[in-house]
């Protein structure tokens, strides 16, 4: 007799269907795909701010000018190191030493900031490499216990290997759903980051040039 049964084959019966240890696979992957995609969010407009930023000092760089004092963010950061190193620092220092100090001031200040838009990078980086293993774990597991119940039932029939079969590999679907937008957006923002900072470097040397030359008061 040809076994009629209709298979729920939906998003969620496959995961109801699964055994406890895939849908445990399931729901971590679900939940750092969602951490991700927060992750993901965020770094676009903190990237989005800070191209602001760049054009900014790269503005008060060219007008020999220090960012204006309402100035956030990277700009403020960098203004209040130079102004720090300039009161606090030995200004009778000859002129080359002086701008040393300065930029080398301000390029702290730079990476101070560049390292706090990397937090989170980690994480992509690791989901990105590690969520397809996961889900192919979530895979294997499923099958051996599809495998297992063929040997209990005697039944190879596609209709009984189909469903388990099905539930296994949605862990491996959701593994690669987690890995892709981590792997790209990980790419992406790294590569963002070593641009901002080349945009920022030679703006910071023209500031520090200034700042040696004229003094402070003559870069505001």
């Amino acid at each position: 007799m040809n076994d009629t049964t209709v298979h729920d084959f939906s998003i969620l019966a496959l995961f109801n269907h699964a055994d406890i240890v895939v849908k445990s696979i399931m729901v971590g992957l679900i939940l750092a795909s969602i951490v991700c995609w927060a992750l993901i969010f965020e770094k676009i407009f903190r990237m989005w701010r800070l191209s602001r930023e760049i054009g900014r000092l790269q503005d008060a760089a060219g007008a020999g000018a220090l960012p204006s004092s309402e100035a956030r963010g990277l700009n403020q950061k960098i203004t209040t190191a130079a102004t720090t190193e300039w009161t606090e620092g030995e200004r009778n220092a000859a002129n080359g030493e002086l701008r040393d100090r300065l930029e080398q001031a301000m390029r702290a200040a730079m990476k101070r900031e560049l390292k706090g838009i990397e937090v989170g990078l980690p994480f992509l980086a690791t989901l990105g490499s590690a969520a397809p293993f996961i889900g192919l774990f979530g895979t294997v597991w499923g099958i051996m216990n599809s495998f297992t119940a063929i040997a209990q039932t005697k039944d190879t029939s596609l209709a009984v290997v189909a469903p388990g079969i099905a539930e296994a590999l949605f862990a491996t679907a959701i593994g690669l759903a987690a890995a892709i937008p981590a792997v790209i957006a990980y790419n992406q923002i790294t590569v963002a980051l070593g641009r901002a900072s080349d945009k920022i470097a030679p703006a910071i040397s023209d500031l520090a040039r200034t700042l040696s030359r004229r003094g402070m008061e003559g870069a505001r």
